[in-house]
């Protein structure tokens, strides 16, 4: 037997898998920090890529608007925006004429508490802060994207500003193929019908993890941020620590590559075959806050399962389903189909997961190892359930054979597995 551990919540549980059956454990490299972070960024800043230095760019005279991520994501802003607005400084605008945007695409406004939390307590002394509103009536028209003919309708403080910058992270998105970069636009300062249009688009095959060509949601995305004519971008990556490894700075595109494919070499990892079973943890706390963040893990370990395979998700959800969208929608319509033509009438985020498990359901038995209780786990989100790892384990092994073949995946949310050759 090998002992695999697997982090479950705050604590690891532990696999005992036949010697025989284990193909191995597919985990990210483990990259360090930067080991002074903010001096990362001001390098970055030093050093733009694909344009000027964001002092040369902007003048005394300008207004300034930079859009930060909301709550729902962990990027750093509070140590990347001072180092922005000395750049800024350094060009003679005054901290009165810089307006940061909270870009909330879709989501809530930023609670004062959360505003301190994301910018710091000087920052938000220094500049003016606007929670962006997806439904307001004073959005922007700044063009329709040529490629998907989409109406793009913008916050009024960033289409009217004279230098428009974006703070983000650069990491794997389900149907974007990454976050960052664009995404700062749409969908996170864009009206809701706008972002309607363009997250339909992930029905289309090429909608997925770590793909950007021919994936339409990311091609909308670029057009709708070149219309917005954006300046200057300043994305970081981070490790699975969240600790920043390295910062990018520039070109709303070029830049935005560029950390791509650091993701790239950080989490995609290349296996030589498909097992049967794959047991898969999205990392812990707070990747397994709840099945919405967890589904993330299961998605990933769909790349390295076979057809009809079962997956193990060994995820602890203190926190239940996570999204009443995603729960709804499951218990109301239950069924890919029905699910497919209310992301084409009436998309809302989280109806998203339920296409996303409906979907995975149709070709693998999954089963969820969790606090979940049964009767949702069971009845709202059609999974198999057990008790312990190991309880699952074993069932896995009477669905898949005595002679099945295991891969394990400890950090799951972080890590993107890639068959070699097509079997």
């Amino acid at each position: 037997m090998v002992d695999v551990w697997l982090p479950y919540g705050k604590s690891d549980v532990c696999a005992r898998v036949p010697a025989r059956n284990l193909l191995g454990s597919i985990e990210p490299k483990e990259t360090p920090g930067a080991p002074d972070p903010r001096a990362e960024v001001e390098r970055a800043l030093s050093e733009p890529i694909g344009t000027k230095r964001l002092s040369e760019i902007a003048r005394a005279e300008s207004r300034v608007a930079i859009v930060v991520d909301d709550m729902t994501r962990h990027t750093p802003t509070s140590l990347m925006l001072p180092s922005v607005l000395a750049e800024l400084n350094a060009a003679g605008v005054r901290d009165e004429n810089v307006t940061v945007i909270f870009g909330c695409g879709t989501h809530r406004t930023v609670k004062p508490e959360e505003a301190i939390h994301i910018l710091g307590e000087e920052m938000l002394k220094r500049v003016k802060t606007v929670s962006h509103d997806c439904k307001a009536q004073d959005l922007v028209y700044v063009g329709t994207t040529k490629t998907h003919g989409n109406k793009v309708l913008l916050n009024r403080a960033f289409a009217e500003a004279d230098v428009k910058v974006l703070l983000g992270d650069v990491g794997f998105h389900y149907y974007a193929g990454y976050g960052g970069g664009r995404k700062s636009v749409m969908p996170a300062i864009s009206c809701e019908e706008t972002i309607k249009h363009n997250h339909a688009m992930l029905l289309n095959p090429n909608a997925r993890t770590g793909v950007l060509e021919g994936n339409p949601v990311h091609q909308d995305m670029t057009e709708a941020a070149r219309l917005a004519k954006v300046d200057f971008i300043m994305n970081v990556v981070a490790n699975g620590k969240g600790e920043i490894v390295k910062a990018f700075a520039g070109d709303l595109e070029q830049a935005f590559l560029e950390a791509v494919k650091l993701v790239d070499d950080m989490y995609r990892v290349t296996v030589d075959r498909r097992a049967d079973i794959v047991i898969v943890s999205p990392g812990g706390y707070p990747a397994d806050l709840n099945l919405y963040q967890a589904y993330k893990a299961l998605d990933n370990a769909l790349e390295v399962v076979k057809r009809n395979g079962v997956i193990i998700l060994v995820a602890e959800c203190p926190e239940g389903h996570g999204n009443q969208v995603f729960y709804d929608w499951m218990a109301r319509l239950g069924d890919l189909k029905a699910v497919e033509r209310e992301i084409k009438r009436n998309f809302a985020l989280g109806g998203h997961k339920a296409y996303y498990l409906l979907k995975a359901l149709q070709n693998h038995q999954i089963i969820l190892v969790s606090s979940l209780p049964d009767y949702y786990a069971a009845n709202i989100f059609k999974l198999k359930t057990a008790r312990a790892v190991n309880d699952a384990l074993n069932e896995a092994f009477k669905l898949a054979g005595s002679q099945a073949r295991v891969w394990t995946m400890p950090k799951g949310n972080f890590t993107l597995p890639k068959v070699q050759a097509a079997e």
